[in-house]
């Protein structure tokens, strides 16, 4: 990736971009290597998810973003020994970690796929329902990728999606990004609803874009969720994900003191008694695959 030194304004905003997207190298390989420290930090949504999920007791469940596999794990789990869970993800390197934690688990009801599950050939009707923690706010076509997700489950289905809700209402997600824009000639993002963290944080959309995907009896619910984490694993998060964390080994040396001095001071205001705390803003989002109900 090319050092940041005193760029334009648009090299900068191509770089977050890039750093976005870029699932299967630096940032795929931050989250395993942080992987204990952001489960514990999401294990409350993941519950949240797993219990939505096994509801109506499927027997075969896709996991969109799975990652490195807590939330195919924890339905795979609660499935056992009759149902299954299968996780679908873009980064090898998270599949990968994914696949030796079924193992030493001895998971034998969860599996892993690679690939794009906007463009994935799954079975037709070879799902019973479908989830996602986070998972499905990157796709460049969402309403193609919901159709081609749809495809892949039987006739009443069900999905259930937690998504965050917008950067104003989740301070603590984008609180290094703001300390760090203005040195690093980062602007707002032109477009609120381009591949990203909160592309799917206008309700109304995600309704739309559902139903033209074939998709019915769509809800969308407001959720605020408490996460925790310690003060050491802060500091990790802060230096190692989200756009910031992904540019700062780019850096020119003094540029990169000072946005590391910054990023310090941005997270002070979520330090509770030596520890982190903040709220999740999210939308628990659910609808039903198929043709509607007569």
């Amino acid at each position: 990736m090319p050092r940041i030194i005193n760029g334009s304004k648009e090299e900068a905003m191509e770089q977050r971009k890039g750093s976005e997207l870029a699932w299967d190298g630096r940032r795929g390989n931050a989250w395993v290597d942080l992987q204990p420290m952001l489960d514990r930090l999401f294990f409350p949504l993941e519950q949240i998810l797993a219990d939505a999920a096994v509801t109506q007791s499927p027997r075969n469940v896709l996991d969109v973003g799975c990652g490195t596999g807590a939330t195919t794990l924890a339905i795979a789990r609660r499935l056992a020994p009759l149902g299954t869970c299968c996780g679908v993800d873009i980064s090898e390197a998270m599949l990968d970690h994914a696949r030796h934690r079924a193992m030493a688990e001895s998971a034998k009801n969860a599996r892993f796929l690679a690939g794009d599950a906007q463009r994935y050939r799954f079975e037709t009707g070879s799902f019973d329902a479908v989830v996602s923690r986070f998972g499905v706010m990157f796709f460049d076509d969402p309403e193609a990728a919901f159709a081609n997700i749809g495809n892949a489950v039987a006739p009443g289905g069900r999905l259930t999606s937690l998504v965050w809700r917008s950067r104003e209402e989740n301070p603590f997600m984008t609180a290094a990004e703001r300390a760090a824009a203005p040195l690093l000639g980062w602007g707002a993002p032109v477009d609120p609803h381009e591949p990203g963290q909160f592309a799917w944080s206008d309700p109304d959309r995600v309704a739309r874009l559902l139903r033209a995907a074939g998709w019915h009896s769509v809800d969308v619910v407001s959720l605020d969720v408490r996460c925790r984490m310690t003060e050491a694993d802060l500091h990790r998060y802060a230096r190692c994900l989200g756009p910031v964390g992904m540019i700062l080994p780019s850096l020119e040396s003094s540029l990169r003191d000072r946005v590391l001095a910054v990023l310090d001071a941005a997270f002070v205001e979520f330090l509770i008694d030596g520890a982190v705390q903040f709220d999740a803003a999210c939308w628990m989002v659910s609808a039903q695959a198929g043709s509607r109900p007569c």
